[in-house]
């Protein structure tokens, strides 16, 4: 019978790296997302199927919900934490369903700008970026008994789920060339980057779901991005958008 260590008590400076990227992250959301949805939010002009409110509400509801984990975990009330992690899995869960409908919104306001195949493009982007958020958000709850994986991959989870708020500081810098690059890309994944440098300062060493997961959620990212729209993605893309809308329940 294997025996459950109980979490050690949080060293002092060690544990802040979380907690610091989680108010970066409520920072962004609220920043990026404030001219595209925020705003015309309230003053009605927003305007949506349900399915957009839908993800924008677990999408903010997984970013609270980071800060306030992290915060937890500060404190050591590991008991709280835990109970509020099927709040979390059920926020993850809904953020990836609702990405769908969403992500045809998107494609379809796209088709009638006259965007054509680049449309579909965007689509398989927005998907591929939601299975990745849960796919590390699910091997995250895989590893709840070893806390040292666990707190790495909810992290690196919130990064990739965060890239749409990033990308959304090119309506306040229109001028900035490829803000799919440096916004989407760049700055995003910056986070990444910052985290292995605070783990080198602190720790001596990076650790490796941080160092490896973490180097292949950018990999990952800087393919997409330098294949965009390419032949290859636009075939994969519109047999995806077809496929989608071909089901009934879409």
């Amino acid at each position: 019978m294997r025996t459950q260590l109980a979490p050690q008590p949080r060293k002092k400076g060690r544990s802040s790296l979380f907690y610091t990227i989680s108010i970066i992250g409520l920072m962004a959301a609220l920043i990026g997302f404030s001219k595209t949805f925020f705003l015309p939010m309230a003053t009605g002009e927003f305007k949506a199927p349900i399915a957009v409110h839908m993800h924008g509400f677990f999408a903010f509801t997984w970013v609270i919900l980071f800060v306030i984990q992290t915060s937890l975990i500060r404190k050591n009330n590991y008991k709280a934490h835990r109970r509020l992690g099927i709040v979390g899995f059920i926020s993850a869960l809904g953020v990836t369903i609702t990405l769908v409908p969403v992500a045809l919104f998107a494609t379809h306001k796209e088709l009638a700008q006259g965007l054509g195949l680049t449309a579909h493009s965007t689509l398989l982007g927005v998907i591929t970026s939601g299975l990745l958020f849960f796919a590390l958000v699910i091997t995250a709850l895989y590893y709840r008994h070893r806390p040292e994986n666990h707190k790495r991959l909810m992290l690196l989870a919130t990064i990739v789920v965060l890239w749409p708020a990033w990308f959304r500081f090119r309506h306040f810098f229109p001028g900035v060339p490829n803000p799919e690059v440096w916004f989407a890309l760049v700055l995003a994944d910056s986070l990444i980057v910052m985290s292995w440098i605070w783990e080198k300062i602190q720790s001596g060493k990076i650790h490796p779901v941080l160092k490896y997961v973490g180097a292949f959620v950018i990999l990952e990212q800087t393919f997409e991005v330098s294949i965009f729209d390419s032949p290859a993605w636009r075939n994969v893309a519109t047999w995806v958008y077809h496929l989608l809308t071909w089901l009934p329940f879409f």
